[in-house]
């Protein structure tokens, strides 16, 4: 109960005392946009440190070396929890945009920071939306912001299972020939969607695997690509399972 009192606590106070850093990084932007994208990820990254050592999260991370630092990736992940999102984001090496649910711009403050990070906001609900909403990922891709999409679409509630992966999220790689990183995320359920409301401390592993470079695959493979990304992942959680 305590984590969860300590977390809550400061995501409120963050959320409030950054508001006047939030104008001061508009400003930024306004002048350079590069040295604003670095700034506003250097001061996410320091609060979601901070969240995760309240919440007693221990991360081992696998095959980092495998990210391309020269070029904007797209991160392909499974989905089992919110601290999904704030433990992979402490690890990307260049500003990150992830998809996002189009009902988090509701939520003051967050969006904002999102809207900062270059996260793009889904309305899987509206087909014309959801199109936009790749091309303007695949538009981020080639300015050269990573993105960050979970196409199981949803957190996925049954452990050691994988939903079937969402095609269109792959649209992004194809349209702006960035390369498709793997990432593997086990034991993420044990933080908090397990046991809620309560945060409990756990170890969870990310692995990143080898990069897939859309251009270099045959008709046949890219047709397939979804289903090879997810079979990736699928093989690297089974052999995760006992480093947690």
């Amino acid at each position: 109960m305590i984590r969860l009192i300590f977390v809550a606590i400061f995501v409120v106070v963050f959320l409030i005392v950054s508001l006047p850093i939030q104008l001061v990084e508009f400003i930024i932007g306004k002048f350079n946009q590069d040295v604003k994208d670095r700034s506003s990820l250097a001061i996410v990254n320091w609060a979601f440190r901070v969240v995760l050592f309240l919440s007693g999260v221990s991360v081992t991370v696998l095959g980092e070396e495998n990210v391309p630092k020269d070029e904007a990736v797209l991160y392909i992940g499974n989905h089992r929890s919110y601290f999904d999102i704030i433990m992979t984001y402490v690890r990307v090496p260049r500003p990150t945009g992830y998809m996002a649910k189009v009902g988090m711009l509701k939520v003051p403050s967050l969006s904002t920071w999102m809207k900062y990070l270059h996260c793009i906001f889904l309305d899987r609900s509206d087909i014309k939306a959801g199109m936009k909403s790749i091309l303007d990922a695949v538009e981020k891709v080639k300015s050269g912001i990573s993105i960050c999409i979970f196409p199981e679409g949803t957190r996925n509630r049954t452990e050691d299972t994988l939903l079937e992966f969402h095609g269109g999220s792959f649209k992004i790689a194809e349209k702006s020939g960035c390369p498709v990183v793997p990432m593997t995320i086990n034991n993420a359920g044990a933080i908090w969607e397990e046991h809620l409301p309560w945060i409990k401390k756990a170890h969870v592993v990310i692995e990143y695997g080898e990069p897939i470079y859309v251009r270099d695959l045959d008709k046949e493979q890219k047709r397939q690509l979804s289903a090879m990304v997810q079979e990736v992942i699928k093989t690297n959680y089974e052999k995760n399972k006992e480093l947690v």
